[in-house]
C-alpha cells in the first residue's frame, strides 16, 4: 500500500494528525470516512478537497466511506460559522441528499468486486431509530459539557454576540456518534476532513474510546485560501458548483484558468492527481514565463476533465478562444443559445428590430442604429478600414447587407469593432 500521509504532505494537504494514524494506515487496509452535509442540491468546489482525500485514500489501498448527513444536515454545523444557519425542511433536505449522493458516486470506485470498494451511507438511517432520551442516556453521558465547551468552534460562538443554540451545541456529539456507529458497524477507524472540523473529529475519536472501548484516528487538511485573502470557491456570481446546470463547464474552466499564479502553484498539487515529477516540471516551466499561464492551463484542463469530462474541457478550450482568435466562425455557429450566452457573458448588448433584418439592412446603418458607433461616418470609416466583423467574419464592403440569415440561434449577432471590442446584438 502507498503511504497516504506522505503523498498528501507533499501536496500540502495535511494539517492536524492524531498520534498513531500513520502506524494504523501502514498496518492494514483501513476504512476511513468523510461527512458531507446536504446544505444544497449540489456540491461546490470547496467540497472537492474532501472528495480528493477519499480518492487518495482508495488509491493508497484503503476503503473510503462517504457519509451524507441526512441527519446532521437537520442540525447545522457551527464550525467556522459566525451565526446559526437556516434549517432546511425535510422535503428540501431529502432532495439535496439524493442529488449529493448521485454526485459523490461519480468520483469513487464502488465496484462490488473491489476489496476496498467505496461505500455510501446516510446517517439518517441510524439516527431515525434513536429517541432523544436514548441518545442522551447512552451517548451524551460519555462526553462532558466542559469537554464540548473547550472546542474552538463552540468557544468562539459563545464569546460572540449571536451565541449558540442548544441545537448547534449538540452537533459535535451527533457527529461524534457517526464515528462511533461506523466504528461498530463498518470497522471504520479513521475520519478525515477540513481543519475546521478538528474539534468535532476529536470528539468522535474520544467517543469511540469511551463508548466502544476502541481506538480511532483522524487527520485534517488545511482550509483552502486564496492569495489575496478572498474566499476560495467563489466567483463573481457566487459559488462555483459541481453541477453543470448551476455552473457550466465553460464557466468552471474559466474559474481555474483565471487563478492567480500563487494560487495556481498551490492548486495544481491539491486539485490534480499529477505526479510530483510532472508538477515540479510544470512549476519550472511556469517560472519566468508567467504570461503563458502554463500552470493555469494545465490546472483548468485536469480539474474540468475530472469533474465534468474530457469533451466538456475541449469545448471550454474552444469556446474560450472565441473572443480572442479569428478562426472561430465555425465554433461560434455550433454553440447552442445557452453556450453562446455563457461564452459572451459580460459582453455589452443592444437590440435591433428583427423585422428590419428580413429584407436586409446595410451594414453602416445597422452599426449606427445599434449604437456600436456614434455615427454612420465613423461606422463607414471603420468598415472601409477592415475593422468590423460580424459573427467573426470580416465585413469587406459598406454595401454589405445584414440579414436574418446571419442570426446565431435565430436571435443573435456578434459584432466585433477593432481587435477587442465586442457587442452582442439581440434581434427582438
Amino acid at each position: 500500500m502507498k503511504n497516504l500521509l506522505e503523498e498528501l504532505r507533499w501536496r500540502g494537504m495535511v494539517q492536524d494528525v492524531m498520534p498513531g494514524t500513520d502506524e494504523q494506515l501502514s498496518k492494514e487496509m483501513t476504512s476511513g470516512y468523510i461527512g458531507f452535509d446536504p446544505t444544497a442540491d449540489s456540491l461546490h468546489i470547496g467540497n472537492l478537497v474532501p472528495i480528493i482525500l477519499l480518492i487518495h485514500l482508495q488509491k493508497a489501498g484503503h476503503k473510503p466511506i462517504v457519509l451524507v448527513g441526512g441527519a446532521t444536515g437537520m442540525v447545522g454545523d457551527p464550525s467556522g460559522k459566525s451565526e446559526e444557519r437556516n434549517l432546511l425542511s425535510e422535503e428540501v433536505l431529502n432532495h439535496n441528499v439524493a442529488c449529493v449522493q448521485a454526485q459523490l458516486q461519480r468520483f469513487l470506485d464502488f465496484s462490488a468486486t473491489l476489496p476496498n470498494r467505496a461505500e455510501l451511507v446516510n446517517n439518517y438511517d441510524w439516527f431515525k431509530k434513536i429517541s432523544f432520551l436514548d441518545f442522551i442516556r447512552d451517548t451524551g453521558k460519555h462526553i462532558t459539557v466542559n469537554y464540548m465547551m473547550s472546542k474552538d468552534s463552540v468557544r468562539k460562538r459563545l464569546e460572540g454576540d449571536s451565541g449558540m443554540s442548544f441545537t448547534e451545541f449538540t452537533y459535535q456529539l451527533v457527529q461524534g456518534y457517526d464515528f462511533s456507529w461506523l466504528y461498530t458497524n463498518m470497522n471504520c477507524k479513521l475520519q478525515m476532513g477540513g481543519s475546521d472540523q478538528w474539534g468535532n473529529m476529536v470528539t468522535g475519536t474520544e467517543l469511540v474510546r469511551r463508548k466502544n472501548g476502541g481506538e480511532a484516528f483522524a487527520f485534517t487538511c488545511p482550509l483552502i485560501t486564496k492569495a489575496d485573502g478572498s474566499k476560495f470557491g467563489k466567483s463573481e456570481k457566487g459559488n462555483v458548483w459541481l453541477d453543470a446546470k448551476k455552473t457550466s463547464p465553460y464557466q468552471f474552466y474559466q474559474f481555474w484558468l483565471n487563478a492567480a499564479d500563487a494560487d495556481a502553484e498551490k492548486y495544481i498539487r491539491i486539485f490534480t492527481f499529477l505526479a510530483k515529477e510532472e508538477i515540479d516540471s510544470l512549476l519550472a516551466q511556469h517560472a519566468g514565463n508567467e504570461h503563458q499561464r502554463i500552470l493555469q492551463k494545465k490546472l483548468a484542463e485536469e480539474v474540468t476533465s475530472f469533474v465534468h469530462s474530457r469533451e466538456d474541457y475541449e469545448f471550454a478550450l474552444k469556446a474560450s478562444g472565441i473572443l480572442f482568435n479569428n478562426d472561430t466562425t465555425e465554433i461560434l455557429a455550433q454553440l447552442n443559445e445557452e453556450q453562446l450566452l455563457q461564452v459572451l457573458d459580460g459582453v455589452p448588448s443592444s437590440e435591433f428590430p428583427r423585422e428590419s433584418l428580413k429584407a436586409g439592412v446595410d451594414v453602416v446603418s445597422f452599426l449606427a442604429a445599434t449604437n456600436i458607433f456614434p455615427s454612420k461616418g465613423e461606422a463607414r470609416k471603420m468598415v472601409q478600414g477592415g475593422g468590423v466583423s460580424i459573427n467573426k467574419i470580416k465585413v469587406d464592403s459598406i454595401e454589405h447587407l445584414v440579414t436574418a440569415d446571419s442570426l446565431l440561434n435565430g436571435k443573435y449577432l456578434l459584432v466585433q469593432k477593432g481587435r477587442r471590442n465586442y457587442n452582442l446584438v439581440i434581434a427582438g
